[in-house]
């Protein structure tokens, strides 16, 4: 089989290229990737000798459509995705996340190419934190972002192009993931490599936002299952049971790295701030038999900082221009419930 991997040098698709590379000997991988300042080619270091890359952008419509002609299968992970960029911002979001799609389409469908789309629980909007619903296939869309406006759109011409011209394609929306190699602007990351540092975790509002976590190796396998088994045409909610706050997220945090969990600062909350986000993943273990390897969020933290403490060289070149950026953002330290 061969499977071109677009934004491989990215979080999620970097440990997807890691797992197919570990796990099926017998595929060859070509990773697509930009190698915008999300993805790193230091990620794919491990496994450079077992893959074939080019660095190229997904709407360029003449190189695409020389890769995807060589594929039996595309996994398209390629996109911007950092929800406070989108809001200052949004047309990298607008050109990657929809042309880029739309330029991967139009070459599936002259090559009958196998399509599998990863998309994000954000698409749905947000939840009540004292509603006992989750999301489902059936939910209806309600983006909130620039960023999640532009993954909606994208999956809707996914959707389109399989009714509309026959592409043999499936969608996944998954929920926030977390593990290695994912860039130190994002939530996770972030408070674990400012502990590293000696700075204190940032916590946005009041910290009682919600999000559904799951391991990146657990994401990268439920889609596996869904190339090999998925209907097509079908949409699966990839998500494992890992509901946590935020405050509880920085707290464990620190406790894992032996700090004071009360050790962080408030800070200013980010505009349209969704609330709770749940992954209802019924289909994909009823249909497809997959069960997440994480069953509890600590596990699967405990072996996230491991990780970061091991590989200081992977992203302390990083820290500094990171935390300059938030800082020029006006990120301000607060206290919960006062206005600022």
């Amino acid at each position: 089989m061969r499977v071109l991997v677009t934004g491989g040098a990215g979080f999620i698709g970097a440990n997807f290229v890691h797992q197919t590379v570990r796990e099926r000997p017998d595929v060859q991988v070509t990773v697509l990737d930009s190698l915008t300042y999300a993805g790193n080619r230091a990620s794919l270091g491990p496994v450079a000798d077992r893959i074939d890359f080019v660095h190229g952008d997904i709407t360029n419509a003449d190189l695409v459509d020389g890769l995807v002609a060589a594929s039996d299968v595309v996994v398209h992970f390629a996109a911007e995705s950092h929800n406070d960029n989108s809001l200052g911002d949004p047309w990298p979001f607008v050109h990657t996340n929809i042309v880029g799609t739309y330029t991967l389409l139009e070459s599936v469908r002259k090559h009958d190419v196998r399509y599998h789309h990863i998309s994000t629980d954000e698409v749905y909007g947000d939840l009540e934190l004292d509603d006992p619903a989750r999301f489902s296939e059936s939910t209806a869309y309600n983006p909130s972002s620039p960023y999640s406006s532009t993954k909606a759109s994208s999956d809707m011409l996914v959707r389109a192009w399989t009714r509309s011209f026959g592409v043999r394609a499936t969608l996944s929306n998954c929920s926030n993931n977390y593990g290695p190699y994912q860039h130190i602007e994002k939530f996770i990351p972030r408070q674990i490599t400012n502990v590293l540092s000696g700075i204190k975790p940032k916590l946005y509002g009041d910290g009682r936002n919600v999000r559904d976590w799951i391991h990146v190796d657990d994401h990268n396998s439920a889609v596996w299952a869904i190339i090999d088994g998925g209907e097509i045409g079908h949409t699966y909610l990839i998500g494992a049971d890992g509901e946590v706050d935020n405050r509880t997220v920085v707290e464990s945090v620190l406790e894992v790295l032996g700090e004071n969990p009360d050790a962080f600062d408030f800070v200013t909350d980010r505009p349209g701030h969704d609330r709770r986000y749940a992954i209802d993943s019924t289909r994909l273990r009823t249909e497809l038999g997959w069960e997440p390897r994480y069953r509890d969020f600590r596990s699967g933290l405990e072996a996230t900082v491991d990780w970061y403490r091991s590989n200081e060289s992977w992203w302390r070149d990083r820290k500094e221009a990171t935390e300059k950026k938030y800082a020029a953002a006006g990120e301000a330290k607060t206290t919960p419930g006062k206005a600022t």
